[in-house]
């Protein structure tokens, strides 16, 4: 993987960990400050949140992985 490529992936993650904290922020705020009228939207931004979260776990786990054979090769 060249370096553009990498900063490209590096990129990608701040923006999946970003997005998953928002998503995080957003049940939060559901458990916060609209339970339990608002209960119905559990499954919903539980879901949200899980797959946020997953895309951000993935794409973190394919950089370290990159970052580590560049570091056993050198």
């Amino acid at each position: 993987m060249n370096e553009a490529e990498l900063a490209a992936l590096e990129k990608e993650v701040k923006k999946l960990k970003r997005i998953a904290a928002e998503t995080a922020g957003q049940l939060h705020d559901l458990v916060e400050e609209r339970l339990p009228a608002a209960y119905a939207e559990i499954p919903t931004l539980a879901q949200a949140a899980y797959d946020a979260c997953k895309a951000w776990a993935e794409a973190n786990a394919k950089l370290n992985s990159i970052n580590s054979a560049g570091k056993e090769s050198s």
